[in-house]
């Protein structure tokens, strides 16, 4: 069932913890926002640019002040594009009218903004070939590649602007190269990040020569910095819609991104984490120690720009705190923290097969709305579980009591062996399997989590099944001592008592479909397919049991009358009743408490 929902469960167990889920740590890209990233913004010295178009599709321009811009006559946004084609391992592609992206969402949207500017990335890659580079690492914030252009070498970096600005000493401008005013810069990040703009910075590096390798020392200062190009990433609107579930199913959720913080907690805002999200840095993570961290984790709703290690501290303090926490992933680095986590989740469509191997769960379509429909499924689940137990501890209670009663009282035994044995097997297969079957309550996503340290025997079941029992022992026992008084013979007696059993294991069905709601609703009556067949099936049964002359000789039954089953009715109707009014008012009782 969570398969079909594309939830894949590596570990059953999982199913059940999934019940208890308290915070959900989410990543943003893919599984907040729809992970189709688009350049909306073009930052140089010079002039702030926006482009037009939707996704991926190549379709569009990129205007100032409202006017398309000739790419030829603005040399520094040139530049700008002419980096983001070659620092970059993404492809664009069109496969039956649609643009298909091989890589990073984000360097694939980089790509598109170029050809929106009439720029061919394969010409220019064959053109100004790559002879080097050092590939992007959460820990350094950076991908740099060198090329060999007009047989001298150029570097292009591109990545985290906080990193890169810090790189550069000087800035391309209009007029040529200009010392770089790093407070103006701090401005334009703010203004782009206060927009939910994802911002990565591009900048320039002469050299090393061509016969020498690329190495961290010769990017670590006097580059020149290109500008900044925001993209936009938009949420998921079945993610808005799945935060708001969980908010009502008193899970929290944080987001854990590598943006930084403005864009984080614009995204945050628009998903509705909070209206207004309390953010955290991972500069801030890092320094604080673990009692630190875990105050940090009752307050904070996104953490900016954070690494794959700071996620393990952060579920390793959300548990110290008493929560059971979900992790998602999708990186090699992550598998810790998807180890650590009660319920470490991977990433189907982008996840690699160490953080698939580390965790519980794969989310098939990299959606955070399946988070949701499996932590539904997974109190479904347990609910059953419950569901199950509430119904066979009360049944079995029930036949142990009868027998109990009329040896203690030396009475004729109500029922028989062999007719336990009956019991047991058609009940237990035509009723109790089907409860194993039942769809979710509509509450429940409204319920808060179980508490992790609950037990299933809680003393409210324990009640039920001691107060269920005396309800069928009653029943079973005083309509075979109204049997005998009636003048009918043992097996009559014997036999009424049995049916009075299965008919009132059959309205008990019916109550316990709905541990917190009443069943006295048109959809409580109605039942389920599985509930119907098991029903008939019973039904069917009994009837053989009862009616058919070598299942008499079996089992020492004998016909009933038609006041005989009336009777046994009456009485199964005011027990479901009974039933149903003591679960009201355990229900009301709950809620002063």
């Amino acid at each position: 069932q969570m398969a079909s929902k594309n939830a894949i469960i590596r570990r059953l167990p999982a199913v059940e913890t999934l019940g208890s889920v308290t915070v959900i740590c989410s990543d943003k890209t893919g599984t907040l926002t729809c992970n189709e990233m688009m350049v909306q913004n073009i930052v140089t010295q010079d002039h702030h640019y926006t482009v037009t178009g939707s996704g991926y599709t190549p379709k569009g321009s990129i205007q100032m002040d409202g006017q398309t811009v000739d790419v030829a006559n603005h040399h520094t946004l040139s530049s700008l594009l002419k980096a983001g084609i070659l620092n970059n391992d993404a492809e664009l592609r069109e496969d039956e009218n649609r643009w298909v992206v091989e890589g990073n969402p984000m360097e694939a949207a980089l790509l598109s903004v170029a050809m929106k500017a009439n720029l061919d990335p394969m010409h220019l890659r064959q053109l100004e070939p790559r002879v080097d580079d050092i590939p992007f690492d959460s820990a350094h914030k950076f991908m740099a590649t060198r090329h060999e252009i007009a047989d001298s070498a150029v570097t292009f970096v591109k990545g985290a602007p906080e990193r890169i600005v810090g790189m550069c000493e000087q800035v391309q401008t209009a007029n040529g190269i200009e010392s770089i005013d790093r407070s103006f810069w701090e401005g334009e990040l703010e203004k782009l990040a206060a927009q939910g703009n994802r911002i990565i910075a591009i900048a320039v590096f002469e050299g090393p020569a061509i016969s020498e390798s690329l190495g961290m020392d010769d990017i670590q200062s006097g580059g020149t910095l290109l500008g900044f190009i925001g993209l936009v990433d938009p949420p998921r609107p079945e993610a808005i819609t799945a935060i708001t579930d969980s908010h009502t199913a008193g899970i929290r959720v944080i987001m854990i991104t590598g943006d930084h913080a403005l864009t984080a907690k614009e995204i945050a805002r628009q998903l509705g984490i909070s209206e207004d999200p309390v953010v955290c840095t991972g500069d801030r993570v890092e320094a604080a120690n673990d009692q630190e961290l875990r105050r940090l984790v009752h307050e904070v709703d996104v953490f900016a720009r954070t690494t794959p290690e700071h996620k393990l501290r952060i579920v390793t303090a959300l548990q110290a705190e008493g929560h059971i926490a979900t992790m998602t992933g999708d990186g090699v680095n992550d598998a810790p923290a998807l180890k650590r986590a009660e319920v470490g989740i991977a990433m189907g469509k982008k996840g690699t097969e160490a953080a698939k191997e580390a965790a519980e769960m794969v989310l098939a379509d990299d959606n955070f709305a399946t988070i949701i429909q499996a932590i539904k499924e997974g109190r479904t689940v347990f609910d059953n579980i419950i569901k199950v137990i509430a119904w066979t501890l009360p049944t079995n209670g029930a036949q142990a009591m009868t027998i109990i009663t009329a040896l203690v009282l030396g009475m004729t035994l109500p029922i028989t062996p062999i007719q336990i044995l009956w019991v047991n097997m058609v009940s237990a297969v035509a009723l109790g399997l089907t409860l194993a079957f039942e769809p979710h309550e509509k509450n429940v996503l409204s319920r808060p989590p179980r508490p992790s340290q609950s037990p299933i025997l809680s003393r409210r079941l324990i009640w039920q099944v001691a107060f269920v029992s005396t309800l069928f022992v009653t029943g079973t026992f005083g309509l075979f001592l109204w049997a005998l008084d009636q003048g009918a013979s043992i097996e009559v007696a014997r036999t009424l008592g049995v049916n009075t059993l299965i008919a009132l294991e059959i309205v008990y069905l019916f109550s316990i479909r709905y541990a917190h709601n009443s069943s006295l609703t048109l959809e409580g009556m109605k039942g389920t397919p599985a509930v119907w067949i098991g029903i008939i099936s019973i039904t069917l049964l009994q009837a053989a049991f009862t009616w058919i002359g070598p299942m008499q000789s079996i089992f020492g039954t004998a016909s009933l009358s038609s006041d005989q089953l009336l009777v046994m009715t009456g009485v199964a109707i005011v027990t479901f009743l009974i039933l149903e009014i003591e679960k009201l008012v355990s229900y009301k009782l709950n809620q002063k408490r």
